[in-house]
């Protein structure tokens, strides 16, 4: 089974974010190791929101069954995005099998966007199911 999500986002929705509540959402949405490898930069803090809710979407559930926290994605040496899923969103990833995830951030100056694939060795329920398919 494979499972992708993809999103977008502008990146001047986090510039102009209210400055006086501008803190209490950073902490909400990012871990602290996503918010120190960010440096306060929007075009990467957009990045990573974009990626989360790809992920979110692989994974079926979206944002409210998981936590925001619960996806955290860090960079590796490489600059590769590296995913490391947490309490609800490591819980519907084990249920669903998906064991094997990539992620591709970009940025361009207005926009960021991602991707999120994942991989699972069983096979869907909604597969082989063309008998119960009806076009009108």
């Amino acid at each position: 089974m494979i499972k992708c999500g993809v999103d977008t986002i502008e990146i001047d929705r986090l510039e102009n974010i209210n400055p006086t509540i501008r803190e209490r959402f950073l902490q909400r949405v990012f871990t602290k190791r996503e918010l120190a490898q960010a440096c306060n930069r929007n075009d990467i803090l957009s990045g990573l929101f974009a990626a989360k809710e790809a992920v979110s979407k692989a994974l079926g559930s979206g944002i409210g069954l998981v936590n925001w926290r619960d996806i955290e994605i860090i960079n590796l040496p490489s600059g590769e995005p590296a995913l490391y899923l947490h309490n609800n969103a490591a819980e519907i990833a084990a249920e669903k099998g998906l064991n094997n995830w990539s992620v591709s951030i970009s940025h361009d100056r207005n926009k960021a966007v991602a991707i999120a694939v994942a991989t699972s060795k069983f096979t869907s329920n909604h597969t082989n199911q063309k008998e119960n398919l009806t076009f009108r």
